[in-house]
Formats: C-alpha cells, sequence, structure tokens
C-alpha cells in the first residue's frame, strides 16, 4: 500500500474483502459506484473504503462536471474511464478546476482489481450495466445539502441553489437508489441490504465535521 495512504479501517475490512470476491464488470476490473446527494458522505466513505481495498484508484465524478454541465460528463467518462479499462488499459481523464472554470488537468486511472466511481449521478443508467456494485449514501436530501452549505461556507449559497435544482432533476429522471445493493447510512454509517455488510454495528462513523 502507498505510504500516504491512511491505515485501512478495519470495520470496513469485510466489504472490501466482498468486493473483490466479485466478478469483474469491465474488462479485467471490479467498477464500484459511490452515489448519494451532495452532502450525503460520498467522498469521506469512499476515501475510507480505497484504503481499505489496498488503495484503490478513485474516480471523483466532481472531475468531469463542469457548471455549466453538472451532469454531462457521461462521454469524458465513457472516453477516458470505462473503454480504456474494458480493454484493459490504464484510463485519463481531464479535471475540471472549479476555480478557473476549465479543465486543466488530467489524471491516470489505473488498473486494479476494483476502482471506485464517486459523485452524484455515479450510478446512473449509462453507467450501471459496467458496475460490479452500486453503493447508495442514505441521508435526506435536505440534511445532505444542510451539511454541504456548512462546509462550504454562504460564499457558494447560489451555486448550492442552482446545484440543487440540477441534481433534483437529475435523480427525478434517473434515480439511482432503487437500483443500489448496498446502501450506507450517512450518519451512522451502518451498512445494510447486501451481504457486503457485516451482520451488527455500524461500519463508519460519518463525521459531519470532516465530510
Amino acid at each position: 500500500m502507498d505510504a500516504a495512504l491512511p491505515a485501512p479501517p478495519a470495520e470496513l475490512s469485510v466489504p472490501a474483502a466482498a468486493l473483490l470476491a466479485l466478478p469483474p464488470s469491465l474488462g479485467p476490473v471490479r467498477l464500484v459506484a459511490v452515489d448519494g446527494h451532495a452532502g450525503s458522505g460520498k467522498t469521506t466513505f469512499t476515501g475510507r473504503l480505497a484504503a481499505a481495498l489496498g488503495g484503490a484508484p478513485v474516480v471523483h465524478l466532481d472531475d468531469l462536471a463542469t457548471h455549466e454541465e453538472p451532469f454531462g460528463w457521461t462521454e469524458r467518462l465513457r472516453a477516458g474511464v470505462l473503454e480504456p479499462l474494458a480493454r484493459g488499459v490504464a484510463g485519463r481523464h481531464p479535471v475540471y478546476d472549479w476555480t478557473a472554470r476549465a479543465f486543466t488537468a488530467e489524471r491516470a486511472v489505473p488498473v486494479a482489481p476494483v476502482v471506485l466511481l464517486e459523485g452524484v449521478g455515479a450510478g446512473r443508467r449509462e453507467v450501471r450495466p459496467h458496475l460490479a456494485a452500486l453503493l447508495w449514501m442514505e441521508l435526506d436530501p435536505a440534511a445532505a445539502r444542510a451539511r454541504g452549505q456548512l462546509r462550504d461556507g454562504p460564499e457558494l449559497a447560489e451555486f448550492w441553489a442552482g446545484w440543487s435544482r440540477a441534481e433534483d432533476a437529475h435523480f427525478a429522471a434517473d434515480p439511482s437508489r432503487p437500483h443500489a445493493a448496498l446502501r450506507v447510512d450517512g450518519v451512522t454509517g451502518r451498512i445494510s441490504g447486501s451481504t457486503l455488510s457485516e451482520p451488527g454495528g455500524p461500519v463508519l462513523t460519518c463525521d459531519i465535521i470532516r465530510i
């Protein structure tokens, strides 16, 4: 494991092992999506799961989305990530700078036993056929937005208003939650709805300050 990574949380060892035991879904890769409302704890949970998987690569959809097209990233994901991994070669995708409002960098996505796809809409219908598993962060939309606004501060209130409208429209047309075999409580961290969960007890505490 990369020495810079945090120690893998022992409480996620069972779900991590179960994910590794799934059949590949995209070439040699098990593509696992972590979806949920903005502010629900996806990034924190995905980072800990990646560590438990020994440093699994993570594709953040915030890197592929833009101000103008918050959900218009499917072609960038297909060309830069899905198609290369399906051929068994590393992917590479552009990275959007939300301050400069432009794509200013690129990020490699190596072939690995599990690659995590994290972000709002990660379980959308165009992506689902390529997934080995879909995880949903279970947190009420209003609570998730309040958490996100607390994290980002009042200066981004206008952005959040626009984002919330776009997110509501996306999930109304293309809901991910009904297709998730595994749900993670965004407050307690309990995993439910799948044999990936460990019987009883939380596997993660999603600290609202850190998310």
